[in-house]
């Protein structure tokens, strides 16, 4: 993408309205606009974030076996209405009539449809376990929307659920989900600590949430120090063997760790006092297991192995995938921009043509340019060399491919890490090597 072609606003002043971080640096950044409160539009640089950030949590469902759907946003409210949830939800879902004078509901939340779905499709517990998923956009009215993203009322999110012919199995699925979500953090170039948390209108006895730590999180954590410790790898643990995954869960969920609206001053007076912790969270997803409240609520059943009627067990599991383009934002920036994890960058690299206009340097920037299609920001205005310098940094590209006059005579670029502010003088090909 030529920045002389593209539709990337940046903004030289923090805005009034943003008052954390990662708000003010995604209207500077020009990666999104307020079009209504809690509401914004997604411009290109944003909607690349978005799409790589979706694209993760993708590749990490499907690699546990979670098979990917499409629900409506819109459902009708017969459904709510019959098993008393209509009512119950309160006034953050948002309910509206069409032409026809029926009512409907913008969906906050796909339990019940896909319960009902089940019940249409699935008849016997040899189509058991059942994970699905989607990503969708969801709408909750909040009172204060704020914080720009973090607390929107219009959202991308990535809805799971899972079926299960037991408690047993369903307390499987729960934790393959755990590790599924933990890679996908992984990935993602954030550490998400998963902390027991309250099931809320959900509903359920068994829930985590993922919060990751940060002085602007809106969620009072409490946790053991030994967690900012815990990493896992991606390719350690075998989702499809039990010892392994029972391993995992219990490394994983050991050390004590919870919300406020979870936390037991029992349990924390046995954490050692050096290792107490407590701080701030932003919550980045959540999982559930509610048994089978939704199943029954719906009527679905499935043939058990003797013949009887059961209600399978069902889990929910949540990532907020808009949210963490936000959230991203406040564990990877500077006093410059943003830092992008490579994972989620819009562009891989920025090209800097120090020099508009002179025949080496644009040459040399057009070979660049045509080396990484798709994957990189040519910055070929007529501006001055501090400009672009400032405005690569703010948008954060990873790499920053930097060519002047000298370099382009000589067939060197400079090229910049900006998470590290690193500067190397390479051939373009040693440059194109190290983005790769």
């Amino acid at each position: 993408m030529r920045l002389t072609r593209s539709l990337l606003p940046t903004i030289k002043q923090n805005p009034a309205e943003a008052q954390i971080a990662s708000h003010r640096l995604m209207l500077r950044a020009g990666l999104v606009r307020q079009v209504a409160a809690g509401i914004y539009a997604w411009l290109p640089a944003g909607w690349r974030v978005l799409r790589n950030i979706a694209q993760v949590v993708r590749e990490e469902q499907d690699r546990v076996g979670a098979q990917e759907l499409l629900l409506p946003t819109l459902q009708s409210a017969d459904l709510w209405r019959s098993t008393g949830r209509y009512d119950a939800y309160g006034p953050e879902m948002l309910r509206l009539k069409d032409r026809h004078d029926r009512d409907l509901i913008y969906s906050p939340t796909n339990e019940l449809l896909i319960a009902d779905l089940l019940r249409q499709s699935v008849h016997s517990y040899r189509e058991l376990p059942q994970i699905l998923y989607h990503i969708q956009w969801k709408f909750r009215d909040e009172t204060r929307p704020r914080f720009g993203v973090m607390r929107g009322r219009e959202f991308l999110m990535k809805d799971g659920y899972s079926f299960d012919l037991d408690h047993a199995a369903a307390v499987r699925s729960y934790r393959i989900m755990m590790l599924a979500y933990l890679r996908t953090f992984q990935r993602l170039g954030v550490q998400a600590v998963p902390m027991a948390a309250d099931t809320g209108p959900i509903g359920g006895d068994l829930s985590h949430e993922f919060h990751i730590l940060a002085p602007t999180g809106e969620s009072q954590v409490f946790y053991d120090a030994g967690v900012e410790t815990i990493r896992i790898g991606t390719d350690d643990v075998d989702h499809t063997d039990p010892g392994q995954l029972d391993r995992f869960f219990t490394a994983v969920t050991t050390p004590y760790a919870a919300t406020d609206e979870k936390h037991d001053l029992a349990a924390w007076e046995q954490v050692p006092a050096e290792r107490r912790r407590e701080g701030r969270g932003i919550e980045v997803g959540q999982i559930f297991n509610f048994g089978t409240l939704y199943s029954e609520l719906v009527g679905l059943q499935v043939a058990g192995p003797d013949g009887t009627s059961i209600a399978p067990n069902m889990g929910s599991y949540g990532i907020g995938v808009s949210r963490l383009v936000g959230a991203l934002i406040e564990a990877h920036h500077d006093d410059a921009g943003i830092i992008w994890p490579d994972s989620v960058a819009p562009f891989r690299a920025a090209i800097l043509n120090l020099k508009q206009g002179d025949a080496a340097t644009g040459a040399l920037c057009e070979q660049a340019y045509a080396a990484m299609p798709g994957r990189a920001l040519y910055d070929d205005r007529e501006e001055r060399a501090g400009v672009k310098f400032a405005d690569a940094d703010l948008m954060g590209h990873p790499w920053q491919v930097i060519v002047g006059p000298r370099g382009a005579a000589a067939g060197t670029v400079e090229l910049k890490r900006r998470a590290t502010g690193e500067r190397q003088e390479l051939t373009l090909d040693a440059a194109l090597a190290h983005i790769a």
